[in-house]
């Protein structure tokens, strides 16, 4: 593998990435780099954690020019976190050369964000609504741009962003240079592939199909139920001892209430999902990176977030869809590290262990707990905890509303917060909605 210096860059751009640690290129950034330096779109498929990022970003600020007014390269991110990663190497790199990055998401002041573009910037990061609020606004001028990036595109089209991201690319000229980067590529991907990129554009897969998003784990599974759920987890923890580990659940309710259950029990964990304010996500985040051994999440942390010595993902609600399933276990196991993913299927889910394993093409080995570690949850003093104070308005119960909404926020998510859902309905009632060329 070549150093960056071996790689015809320019010398301070060498310099800037060896003051960030950056000396040798990951697999996928020395198949990248070299094919989008000779201007050339490009579809990536790479397992998550593998050094994406740096693979656009390194090219985009080699061939960015200096002293160019306007906004020069566009990058679209699912979710808020990945926007503040991305921005934040964008930045350690770039800002030495006098280029500027410019983060912008819903959740975060709006008018803080105009100022700071109106200030001047290369390269903007950002979520697929708050880029459109600005558009709309007469904000954010993409005639100029030449590079534009769609980071973790499976998830866009998972969080129901893609009519929006074609409504972004709309807005820029036909003839910039294109680059999608995704961990794996249903149809739907390809297919905006094919319509808003060259003919010519390259396709790189990064490891064999099957090692894309599983190289490094092992797989294994228990069946468990109800209140079970909560013996089995803990005694899972007692017995396997995570160094780090992210909890997947479905629901924001289901997180509040495992999070109670689990310092209960005097087990220490961190909270992720998109009914948080955004200032309580990062120091959650924060938390978790710096030293926290459990974070519950829901899917929001699944795609995208650099968290680095995840040792185990813990399935406590078991996906329905296996996409799901690859993404959340492409937590642990990241830059050629081994990790365990640990997943509890209720009796009536137990067809779906042979459809994980046959889409993903995985083994997954049943696992039997030493029951005298599994404790007796009492879930009653949970529940009425829960009762007493709700969870959140809308579909997960009382208590605090979402964030976003009628604000204005189309980025949050799902229906894990945000409110995208509103601002997509009016636009589409007001007759927008994406522009083909």
């Amino acid at each position: 593998m070549p150093e960056f210096s071996q790689m015809n860059l320019k010398p301070e751009l060498v310099e800037a990435l060896r003051r960030i640690g950056f000396i040798s290129p990951t697999e996928v950034q020395a198949e990248s780099i070299p094919i989008v330096l000779d201007g050339k779109d490009v579809v990536v498929r790479a397992k998550t954690g593998t050094g994406k990022t740096g693979a656009f970003t390194i090219p985009i600020l080699q061939m960015l020019e200096k002293g160019h007014r306007g906004i020069s390269a566009i990058v679209i991110v699912p979710t808020r976190e990945l926007a503040i990663q991305v921005s934040g190497v964008a930045s350690r790199i770039g800002s030495p050369l006098g280029f500027r990055t410019v983060t912008v998401y819903g959740g975060a002041s709006i008018n803080v964000q105009i100022s700071e573009i109106r200030r001047g910037a290369s390269l903007v990061v950002g979520t697929p609504g708050r880029l459109i609020d600005l558009i709309d606004r007469g904000v954010l001028d993409l005639r100029g741009v030449k590079f534009v990036v769609l980071d973790e595109a499976d998830t866009m089209l998972d969080m129901g962003f893609i009519e929006d991201v074609e409504y972004i690319l709309s807005h820029t000229p036909r003839e910039r240079q294109t680059m999608m980067f995704s961990a794996t590529m249903p149809h739907k991907i390809a297919t905006i592939a094919d319509n808003y990129m060259d003919d010519g554009k390259v396709r790189i897969t990064v490891g064999a199909e099957e090692e894309v998003t599983a190289l490094g784990i092992t797989h294994f599974y228990a069946i468990s139920t109800g209140a079970a759920k909560f013996d089995t987890l803990i005694g899972y923890i007692r017995q396997y001892d995570p160094k780090k580990a992210i909890i997947f659940t479905t629901t924001q309710r289901s997180a509040e209430l495992l999070h109670r259950v689990l310092k209960g029990e005097g087990i220490d964990a961190i909270m992720m999902h998109g009914g948080l304010t955004q200032s309580m996500r990062e120091r959650s985040l924060g938390s978790f990176k710096s030293g926290t051994r459990f974070m519950i999440s829901t899917n929001i942390a699944a795609r995208g977030l650099d968290i680095k010595d995840v040792t185990d993902v813990i399935n406590f609600d078991a996906p329905e869809d296996p996409s799901v399933y690859v993404h959340r276990v492409g937590r642990s196991a990241r830059m050629d590290k081994e990790g365990r993913a640990f997943t509890m299927f209720s009796a009536p889910q137990q067809y779906l262990i042979e459809v994980i394993k046959r889409t993903a093409n995985i083994e997954m080995q049943q696992l039997q707990i030493d029951r005298s570690k599994m404790p007796r949850v009492d879930l009653r003093k949970y529940l009425n905890r829960d009762r007493r104070h709700g969870g959140f308005r809308g579909r997960e119960g009382g208590g605090r509303p979402f964030h976003g909404g009628r604000r204005g926020e189309r980025d949050g998510g799902n229906r894990d917060g945000g409110g995208r859902h509103f601002d997509h309905g009016m636009r589409m009632r007001r007759g927008w909605g994406p522009k083909r060329y």
